[in-house]
């Protein structure tokens, strides 16, 4: 996929509900899944960057939404992603392809 197109496919990520019960479980918040592959360009995410992916991450996720984090992405991506939206996401949540997914934190009242 070249660049342009692989940043655009992140920009326009649209909410969504799919896999899991772990989101819809009584929250009644939106659901926005952000694939940090997408955040980066060409093959290799660089560190130099990591404002700029930031940036996206939390504009993807808005505010008081279940966010899910998946992905092809180096593991400080992932660390600083999760930083960045602590105070904004209502939970957090890491689709992983091997354990499934793991809730990071959850802020709901519920």
């Amino acid at each position: 996929m070249d660049s342009a197109k692989k940043e655009n496919s992140a920009e326009g990520s649209k909410p969504s509900a799919e896999g899991g019960g772990v989101p819809a479980e009584g929250s009644g918040a939106e659901v926005v899944t952000i694939d940090l592959s997408l955040l980066y360009q060409g093959d290799v995410a660089k560190l130099a960057d990591l404002d700029r992916y930031l940036e996206q991450a939390k504009r993807l996720a808005g505010e008081g939404k279940v966010v899910i984090i998946t992905g092809q992405a180096p593991i400080w991506m992932y660390l600083k992603v999760a930083h960045a939206l602590h105070g904004r996401a209502r939970r957090l949540i890491y689709r992983s392809p091997v354990a499934g997914e793991v809730v990071i934190f959850d802020h709901s009242p519920n």
